[in-house]
Order: structure tokens, then sequence, then C-alpha cells
């Protein structure tokens, strides 16, 4: 496995850009140009205190030559990032595999103004274990299992399992409940991504995404459902669900898109990723990992 040129600090690797072919004078002004967001004050501070190598782990100077195909690494930091009020719950620990009940909230990975509140991060500065990486992802605004790999080792096996569709999963829904048709036992459809960036759309053509339901409770225009992915497309389940006339209760991406503001940690998403059963592909033993947490009814 490659060695980066800087450390882990506070549970987060470095991010790494690849120089293109261009004429910035130097990796300075290529940085502040391919960054707009991040003032030039910040990329010499960063490059001041050695934040900023290369791929051979040199530091960056303010002077230095622009460099076509160059590597450049450096640490991402956020001047305020919102914490989340919620826990993550380990589930299960071995020398390979993680099992975790992930929150609301929560997303699996850093991402936009969430990094160290997110999952791995997390799991990494409280753990020690600088290798974690997650074998798949459940979205930010979904609570669950989620399972993540220890070692580079056996990472590999555990991924499989989810390209090879050989992971049975089980997730839970509270949706409004239009009574007027029964619900289909399996629904496909061709998912691929809308004109928005964060929301996917069905379209005419070969099935890509399938997903099985099973009516669990139902009152008074709500319906408690099991839902089973057979395949794992973004967003599918909220997605076929609204397709469907059944959107999941306070989703805020389907089948409307609300404007963007601060979470409503009273209105979380009620999408649950209740289960992950499999045999483990390094000892053979059957595993099953179920989240303790619960959806009901709205009363």
């Amino acid at each position: 496995m490659r060695t980066l040129p800087l450390p882990l600090r506070d549970g987060v690797g470095p991010s790494c850009v690849a120089l293109p072919t261009g004429d910035w004078p130097t990796v300075l002004e290529f940085l502040v140009q391919r960054f707009a967001a991040i003032p030039r004050s910040t990329w010499e501070a960063r490059i001041e205190a050695g934040d900023v190598v290369d791929e051979h782990g040199v530091p960056v100077t303010p002077t230095r030559r622009f460099e076509p195909r160059l590597r450049v690494y450096y640490y991402r930091a956020l001047e305020s990032e919102p914490r989340i009020p919620f826990d993550e719950v380990v589930l299960h620990r071995d020398e390979h595999l993680l099992a975790v009940d992930k929150p609301h909230f929560l997303p699996v990975t850093p991402v936009g103004k969430y990094v160290q509140e997110s999952l791995l991060v997390r799991l990494k500065r409280k753990l020690g274990l600088q290798d974690l990486a997650p074998v798949h992802r459940i979205d930010r605004e979904t609570a669950g299992i989620v399972l993540f790999s220890v070692q580079p080792a056996t990472r590999g096996a555990y991924s499989a399992l989810f390209a090879d569709r050989e992971i049975s999963k089980h997730y839970e829904a509270i949706v409004r409940w239009p009574g007027d048709h029964p619900l289909p036992p399996v629904h496909r459809s061709r998912l691929e991504p809308d004109d928005h960036f964060m929301r996917m759309r069905e379209v005419p053509g070969e099935p890509n995404s399938e997903t099985r339901f099973k009516l669990l409770a139902q009152r008074d225009g709500w319906a408690h459902l099991d839902l089973s992915p057979v395949t794992g497309r973004r967003h599918q389940l909220r997605v076929h669900c609204a397709a469907l006339g059944m959107p999941i209760l306070n989703d805020a991406i389907y089948p409307e898109l609300r404007p963007e503001g601060s979470d409503d940690f009273d209105r979380p998403l009620q999408l649950l990723a209740k289960e992950i059963a499999f045999r483990d592909p390094v000892d053979g033993g059957a595993r099953r990992f179920t989240s303790p947490r619960s959806l009901a009814l709205p009363p």
C-alpha cells in the first residue's frame, strides 16, 4: 500500500490534487484559482506551516514553479464545523470487520461542510484504526448499519460482497400511504442523475435498480415498510418510494427538493438501514448485524 506523504491528523488523511496541463506560474497560483472558495491567505498559511507537499514529501513553497502531472497533498480544514449531536454505536469489531450503527444526519465519510463530523473520522479518532475504510455507504440522512474494513489485506473480499450482490439488506421506512392501490412486491426502474446534482430520477430504458417491498403496518394514511434493495443505486429507496406515490416521511429531496438550510434534528428522515446479513468471506461464518433503532407510525 502506498504511503502518503503527510500523516493522518485528527483522524483525517491529506487531500490530493493532480496538477493538470496549464501555464500557471506557481503551484500557489494554481491552488488559489482551482479552489476559489479558499482565500489566498489560507493557502499561504498552509504552505508556511508545511502542510502542503508534493508526492515525494517535499514542501511546496510560495514560489515553487508549476509542474504538470505533479501530485500535491494538503490538509483540508474547515473554519467552523457544525456538531452532529448524536452518537454512533459499535456493534461488532474484530481484526477484519467493524459494524457500526450510524445516527441520522452524520455522513459516512467527509463531505462538504463535514470532516471531523463524519462517521469515518469519528471512528478513526476513537478507535485508533488508521486503515479503516467503509465497504459501502448510506445517505447522511439515513440511520443504521454501516460496515467498515479494518485492514487493507481483506478489504477487497468484503467490498466484493456488495459488488456481487451477496449481501442481504433490509431497510425500514415510514411513508405516506395512498391506500388506493396494492403495494407492489417489487419495483424496477432505470435511475440516472437528475438535472440537480442532489437528485436522481427514473427514466425510460432497461432497469438498473430493483427494490422489494413488504408492508409491516399501516394506519391513518401512513405505512411502515420493509424495503430490500437488490441493487444499490444512489437514493434508490427514496426515489422508488416517491415514484410509487408514497414518499418517505421528512424527505427533503423527494418528491420535491426543499431549499437547503440547517438540519432539523427533530425531523429525521424516516429511513433506517435495519439489517445486513452475509457469509463472511474470510472465515466462512454467517454474519448478521441489526440496528437497535426502530421506526414507528406517527401517532
